[in-house]
């Protein structure tokens, strides 16, 4: 835990207008580095580690909070080879400055060294700077301002990404399929090959019987080419990036099927158009038979209107025929 630091005179008991002097000074720099920028000051261990490390890269990365800030800054950082980091983080506070106070932490460490803290106007800057030679510096660095109330600044330190495959790749029984994975702007040293067994991972190395070929035109990218596929073959391959500073992976879905499977799917479908057929045979059947009944009874009672009518008119007939008898005799 660090705040603002200003300089101190030193007593002299025998010379008062000595102290009286050194004591306007001091008060005159503290308002002199309040209000106007200060460079950052070098630690000893900073001077030490850039002439150790002098020959690498230096990359500088910087984060802003407010004293307002809600939530927790976070910058992720890419690193592929050793380099000097220098991380920054500014704070904007309307209160005073010399009371807040200013800690970095490496996960959930303390880190005791290698900051230094300064101010302008009513900014508060603090800066941590490490040599990342292995995996060992790698991970999130994070500082904080305040005590009650923390501001929370992280920068994530990390390897380049893979990118393997997102959806899974499908193929069939018998077939050849190369699984591809690539580093974006990167060249890692070495690349590995694991096949996922539940939650285990084999390694693939020298090929056997020609089942497994790993290549790759490019340093970035790597394929591992799997022939002869069978439904034992499906799972998740995982493909290794080795870098200077760590480790990175990818990983394939493989899904192997049978030529059985789109067969199946076929049937099915077939099944299911028959079921319907037959449905709309069945259902025009019945609404024939339902209809025969009904005309049935229709010519029923006509045959039997036209018998009534016949018989009415044999009926009528008659009595006309003997009456025109008399009227003739």
């Amino acid at each position: 835990m660090r705040a603002l630091q200003g300089l101190r005179g030193r007593r002299a008991p025998s010379l008062p207008l000595l102290l009286l002097g050194l004591l306007a000074a001091v008060r005159r720099s503290l308002e002199d580095g309040l209000s106007t920028a200060a460079p950052f000051t070098s630690l000893p261990v900073q001077e030490e580690m850039t002439t150790k490390y002098s020959n690498l890269s230096l990359e500088s990365h910087s984060i802003s909070m407010t004293e307002h800030s809600n939530m927790p800054v976070e910058k992720n950082i890419t690193l592929e080879r050793p380099s000097n980091v220098e991380l920054t983080c500014q704070f904007t506070t309307s209160g005073d400055l010399n009371s807040v106070n200013v800690t970095w932490k490496k996960g959930d460490k303390l880190l005791e060294d290698n900051y230094v803290v300064n101010a302008t106007g009513s900014i508060l800057y603090t800066q941590y700077r490490v040599a990342v030679i292995n995996s060992k510096q790698m991970g999130n660095y994070s500082c904080f301002f305040g005590e009650k109330k923390q501001q929370k600044g992280t920068f994530n330190l990390k390897v380049p990404e893979i990118n393997g495959k997102n959806k899974p790749l499908i193929t069939y029984v018998g077939d050849s399929v190369v699984l591809m994975c690539k580093c974006q702007d990167c060249l890692p040293l070495n690349w590995t090959w694991y096949s996922g067994n539940g939650s285990v991972q084999v390694a693939i190395g020298v090929p056997v019987n020609d089942k497994y070929v790993i290549s790759g035109k490019h340093a970035n990218e790597t394929g591992l080419k799997i022939t002869q596929l069978s439904e034992d073959d499906q799972g998740t391959y995982w493909c290794h990036a080795i870098f200077e500073l760590g480790e990175s992976e990818g990983h394939v879905k493989l899904i192997v099927l049978s030529y059985l499977v789109p067969l199946k799917a076929f049937c099915a479908i077939a099944a299911e158009v028959v079921l319907l057929v037959a449905i709309i045979l069945l259902f025009e059947m019945y609404t024939q038979k339902k209809k025969k009944p009904s005309d049935d009874g229709k010519e029923l009672e006509q045959g039997e209107q036209l018998k009534l009518d016949d018989s009415n008119g044999i009926e009528n007939s008659g009595p006309r025929h003997r009456k025109n008898e008399s009227v003739g005799q």
